[in-house]
């Protein structure tokens, strides 16, 4: 039986912003809509994944509610994740619905994607006012994407650029930097990425769930990369946000935009404007910490009044930051919940 939601105003400004007790205003939602995906990236997922009963998933009806609920709360920005978003059933329904909360109270509509969808879905997200997309590349080569992905074809993820650029999406290219993996693309995929008008984001590898690859030995601090890009190029600090956690460059001698997130080597939690919301209904204050509230359980039992108070607990339970350690005596991951469960 379909169950509905009384929605909450987004109309005007928000009368109760969602601020922790560190003061920090959130403003950024991330909402992963599936754990699947059609890849098994080395750093995310292992080869043998157990996937969440589609029962258990929240429905298209109760993300449209949970977001709306942060919307009216001051959320101005919503990134669809997963796994991969663009494998679930049906998504667009939910892009275009959200889609329609832009310019009341959302000021952008986003996704991250590994690209494998993007063909023959890139028109329906620029229909629907999505305006920009990160994009997960971490190599050009086609033997060594398919050992990174498992499973993946690196035409499908070429094509469906061209159709994003075509349909005037703008595009960022994330890449998880690995030592002795693809650590020696790092400067032709720069040269590629700013060639096609697309910014590049270095991502350090982070310690969530047991993937079956030796991470210690393919953690690369983004400081050894950046001074060794800095030997090579002239870059001038920018201070533009993307309102995630990137610091961002321009890369003089290409005229293009270059990131590094990095979680482990120096953290941002201090700016942190952000909560992730799973599959399944739980938010997550913190990628890198257990602590959650599960919003499903306050929708389905007390609907939209019980979601805002949910939201309020939240609040209080954002923690400081996270401290994520990788080294031989720290091996094991640190939270055992893998990244496509929290949402990538």
């Amino acid at each position: 039986m379909t169950v509905l939601f009384q929605s909450a105003d987004i109309d005007g400004a928000a009368t109760r912003p969602l601020v922790d007790r560190f003061g920090r205003t959130i403003s950024y939602l991330r909402v992963s809509v599936t754990d699947r995906c059609d890849f098994r990236c080395v750093y995310c997922m292992s080869e043998h994944m157990t996937f969440l009963p589609k029962k258990d998933v929240l429905s298209f009806e109760e993300i449209d509610a949970i977001v709306r609920a942060f919307v009216a709360r001051g959320v101005r920005k919503v990134r669809l994740t997963g796994g991969e978003p663009l494998v679930r059933r049906d998504i667009m329904e939910l892009v275009r619905k959200l889609g329609g909360y832009l310019g009341k109270g959302l000021e952008e509509l986003t996704l991250t994607t590994n690209g494998s969808q993007l063909a023959r879905h890139a028109e329906g997200l620029a229909a629907a006012g999505v305006r920009r997309l990160n994009v997960s590349l971490d190599t050009l080569d086609p033997a060594r994407f398919a050992e990174i992905t498992r499973r993946g074809r690196i035409e499908d993820v070429l094509a469906g650029l061209e159709a994003a650029q075509q349909a005037g999406l703008a595009i960022k290219i994330n890449m998880v930097a690995m030592r002795g993996v693809n650590d020696d693309e790092i400067e032709p995929m720069l040269h590629w990425a700013h060639g096609r008008g697309c910014g590049l984001t270095l991502i350090e590898g982070m310690p969530l769930g047991e993937v079956g690859v030796d991470r210690v030995d393919q953690y690369l601090p983004l400081k050894e990369l950046r001074d060794r890009l800095a030997a090579r190029y002239t870059l001038t600090r920018l201070n533009q946000t993307t309102g995630g956690p990137a610091r961002y460059v321009r890369v003089e001698e290409t005229g293009g935009v270059l990131g590094f997130i990095t979680p482990m080597s120096h953290n941002f939690c201090e700016s942190c404007n952000r909560v992730r919301l799973t599959a399944t209904g739980q938010l997550y204050m913190c990628l890198g910490q257990e602590d959650m509230v599960d919003l499903r359980v306050a929708l389905r039992e007390g609907g939209v009044g019980a979601l805002d108070g949910a939201l309020d607990r939240a609040m209080l339970l954002k923690p400081k930051g996270h401290d994520f350690v990788l080294d031989r005596s720290h091996a094991e991951p640190a939270l055992t919940r893998h990244m496509s469960v929290t949402g990538g």
